[in-house]
């Protein structure tokens, strides 16, 4: 398994090795024995699973401690583009995003580790993405900032007509108005 260190400190990247042949393919999605030889140790508590349609955006979502969350994330069917704002005022990167192209067919998977908002809007027809959680919702604890915050200058890539989104990610606060991590 390939382990992509980024800029943001915890952020990783995985492109996990393929094998394939005419009955179809395997790879090993988690090796908690790689993990820990790369300096990540996760324990995760919770798996999440949501489908979404074309130009469906989820997010920018987040919990505060202690009830924040390290996620692994990752698509079985279908093709977003996942993006983490880095929300930890002591960081470099405060305020900076990253984001991938995450699918069933290039099978990368990214680490957020807690101190992100994350979301993703769906690129195809339908998505199926899935995500391991290393603590447990806690709906007093969420937070989200709006995902079309121009201060944020993300590229959703569809034309915005195009997005959809959930009331309640439409109303979001803006960055500077967000409910703060610790440190802030």
């Amino acid at each position: 398994m390939g382990i992509i260190k980024t800029e943001f400190k915890g952020l990783y990247v995985f492109e996990p090795r393929v094998f394939e042949d005419d009955r179809g393919y395997f790879f090993e999605c988690y090796n908690e024995q790689l993990w820990k030889e790369a300096g990540v140790n996760c324990v995760f508590v919770q798996d999440n699973e949501s489908q979404s349609q074309y130009g469906t955006v989820r997010g920018l979502h987040y919990q505060l401690p202690p009830y924040g969350q390290s996620k692994l994330v990752r698509v079985t069917y279908g093709r977003v583009l996942d993006i983490a704002v880095d929300i930890r005022p002591e960081q470099p990167t405060y305020g900076k995003s990253f984001s991938v192209m995450l699918s069933n067919k290039n099978k990368r998977q990214m680490l957020i580790p807690q101190g992100f908002a994350h979301g993703f809007v769906t690129l195809s027809k339908k998505a199926v993405f899935n995500y391991k959680c290393t603590n447990f919702y806690n709906k007093e604890s969420e937070g989200q900032i709006n995902p079309l915050d121009d201060t944020l200058k993300l590229n959703w890539q569809l034309p915005t007509e195009d997005l959809i989104f959930s009331d309640k990610d439409k109303a979001g606060p803006e960055w500077g108005a967000h409910r703060a991590w610790p440190g802030r």
